[in-house]
C-alpha cells in the first residue's frame, strides 16, 4: 500500500547540504516549504535550484511552497538579554521605545498601530501564549499590563491578543516584494499567512499572476477572524493551512483540536486541499526519537483525511532531519491501515456538478469502491480531475499522468494522487491504451490482466475538459 498523507518538509541550515536534502526528498518529503521569514532572495533562489537538483537525482517530483513571513505583530529588542516577568508585576509595551532599549519594565514593539487596538481589560499573549499580560490601561503610544503568567522574554516574540482583533492586514509591503520573487522562482504554491478574509486570497492571487507566477494559493489559517470567514476563505483558496500555533494562541488551546478537524472537514467538503502543520513532531529537533503524543497527533490528523502534514524547525534547524520524515512517513503509514477503505461521502446529493470534469471525477469514485480496481489513471493538463478524486477516501491510487512539470509538481501535494510524466501524442484508443499500460508496468504499478479506470478529454491539451470514463483490463505488450 502507498502511503497517501503527503510530507510537507521546511528548508533551512539542516538541509542545505545536497546529500541530506536527497535523502530527505529519498525518505519521504513530497513537497518542501521556503519560509519567506528567513533568508534574502538570493538565498531562496539557490535553495531552488537545490531542491530542482535533488528532486532530479532522486527521480521523484517536489513541490515548492512559498511561505509569506505575514504582518510583524512582535517585540522588539532588550538592551541586556532575555528578562524575566513574574507575576503581577506592571510591564509596558511602548511603541515609541527605541528598538533596542527593552527592560523587565517596558520593551519596545515593531506594530504600531497596537495601542489602537486593545482596551483595558484585554489579555495580550506573548511568546505563543507563554506570557500572560492583561491590559490594564493605553496611554498614548503606551500600553499598560499587569503580568499574570510570568516567565523569561526574548527579543521578536510574537503578540496575540485573546480573541483576536488585531487590524494588522495580511499582506505587508515586504510580502509583496516576496510574491515577486516567488513568482520569479516558479514556486507551486505561496502561503499567505494571518489571512483574515476571502480579499487577502484573492489580493494575493493577483498579485502573484501579475507578476508573471503560476502557483496556487495556501490560506493559512490561524486568526479568530479566519474561522468567523472560514467558509469564504476555503472557496478562494487552492489549499487551507492549519496553522495551529497562533491560532491556538487566539481561540485557545482547548478549542485547537475541535478546530483542526472542522477545518479539515469544510475544506474537503468544499473540494480544496488541506495541510496540518506546527509542532507535529517537535521533540525531534533534538531527540531521534518523537513522543507518543506526538505520533498520536500525526495519527489523528491523517485519519481526519488531512492531505498532508507539516514538519517545521524539525527539518529547517533540527539534528535529525531525515529521520523526521522517516519517522512521519512510518507513523502515516501505521494510522492509514486503520482508517475505513472508503468513506462514502455525500458529495452532490443537492445540487449539480461544476463541470464535467467533476461529474466523472465523482462517477470514478463511485465505481472504484463498488469495483475491484487495482489503479485510477487521470489524462490531466491543470491536476482538477484528480483533486476531485482525492476528495473522496479509497485505498486506490490515482495516478495523474500529464505533460506538464507544474501540474507534476502540483498534485504532490494531493492526497492519493501521484504524477506521472506522459504526453498525450496518440489519439488511437489502442495505442494510448497500450502506452498506458507500459508505463504502469515499467513502474510496477499494475501487474497484467487488472483492472483500471481511465478519465480522459475527448480534446487533447483542453484544461478542464475531462468528459470521459473507461473501465480497462491492462494488457502485456
Amino acid at each position: 500500500m502507498q502511503r497517501r498523507t503527503k510530507i510537507v518538509t521546511t528548508l533551512g541550515p539542516a538541509t542545505d547540504d545536497p546529500a541530506v536534502l536527497s535523502a530527505l526528498i529519498r525518505a519521504g518529503a513530497d513537497v518542501v516549504r521556503m519560509n519567506f521569514s528567513h533568508g534574502r532572495p538570493e538565498e531562496h533562489a539557490r535553495r531552488m535550484e537545490l531542491v530542482r537538483d535533488a528532486a532530479a537525482s532522486v527521480d521523484r517530483y517536489v513541490g515548492v511552497l512559498g511561505d509569506l513571513r505575514g504582518p510583524k505583530i512582535r517585540i522588539e529588542r532588550f538592551a541586556a538579554g532575555p528578562v524575566t516577568l513574574d507575576e503581577d508585576q506592571a510591564f509596558v509595551l511602548d511603541v515609541s521605545l527605541d528598538a533596542g532599549a527593552g527592560t523587565a519594565h517596558a520593551v519596545g514593539v515593531a506594530y504600531k498601530e497596537l495601542p489602537r487596538d486593545v482596551r483595558p481589560q484585554d489579555v495580550l499573549l506573548l511568546d505563543d501564549g507563554h506570557i500572560v499580560l492583561d491590559v490594564e490601561k493605553v496611554d498614548g503610544p503606551r500600553i499598560h499590563t499587569r503580568v499574570r503568567t510570568g516567565g523569561v522574554l526574548s527579543d521578536h516574540k510574537g503578540i496575540n491578543r485573546q480573541g483576536g482583533g488585531l487590524s494588522a492586514g495580511a499582506l505587508t509591503d515586504q510580502d509583496r516584494d516576496d510574491i515577486g520573487v516567488a513568482a520569479r522562482l516558479g514556486v507551486d504554491y505561496v502561503a499567505v499567512s494571518f489571512a483574515r478574509d476571502a480579499a487577502d486570497i484573492h489580493e494575493a492571487r493577483k498579485l502573484l499572476l501579475d507578476a508573471g507566477g503560476f502557483g496556487r494559493i495556501v490560506a493559512k489559517i490561524e486568526r479568530s477572524e479566519a474561522i468567523d470567514n472560514l467558509p469564504s476563505i476555503i472557496d478562494a483558496s487552492d489549499v487551507v493551512m492549519v496553522a495551529r500555533g497562533d491560532l491556538g494562541v487566539e481561540m485557545g488551546y482547548a478549542e485547537l483540536t475541535g478546530l483542526q478537524k472542522t477545518i479539515i472537514h469544510q475544506t474537503r467538503n468544499r473540494h480544496r486541499v488541506v495541510i496540518t502543520a506546527t509542532q507535529m513532531m517537535e521533540s525531534m529537533i533534538q531527540s531521534p526519537m518523537p513522543t507518543r503524543a506526538e505520533v498520536s497527533d500525526v495519527s489523528n490528523a491523517v485519519m481526519d483525511g488531512t492531505d498532508a502534514v507539516m514538519l517545521s524547525a524539525e527539518t529547517a534547524v533540527g539534528k535529525y532531519p531525515v529521520r523526521a520524515v522517516e519517522t512521519m512517513a512510518e507513523i502515516i503509514e501505521g494510522a492509514e491501515k486503520y482508517q475505513l477503505a472508503h468513506s462514502r461521502v455525500r458529495h452532490r446529493v443537492e445540487g449539480q456538478f461544476r463541470g464535467s470534469d467533476e461529474a466523472i471525477a465523482m462517477a470514478v469514485m463511485y465505481t472504484a469502491n463498488h469495483l475491484k480496481v487495482r489503479a485510477i489513471v487521470a489524462l490531466t493538463e491543470s491536476g482538477s480531475t484528480p483533486l476531485w478524486m482525492s476528495r473522496i477516501r479509497s485505498d486506490i491510487p490515482i495516478y495523474a499522468f500529464t505533460r506538464h512539470e507544474y501540474t507534476r509538481r502540483r498534485v504532490t501535494l494531493y492526497r492519493g494522487v501521484y504524477p506521472v510524466p506522459f504526453d498525450i501524442t496518440h489519439t488511437e484508443p489502442h495505442v494510448l491504451y497500450g502506452a498506458i499500460f507500459e508505463q504502469l508496468l515499467k513502474r510496477q504499478l499494475v501487474s497484467s490482466g487488472d483492472l483500471v479506470i481511465l478519465t480522459k478529454g475527448e480534446l487533447s491539451g483542453v484544461s478542464g475538459g475531462t468528459n470521459a470514463m473507461l473501465i480497462l483490463k491492462v494488457t502485456a505488450g
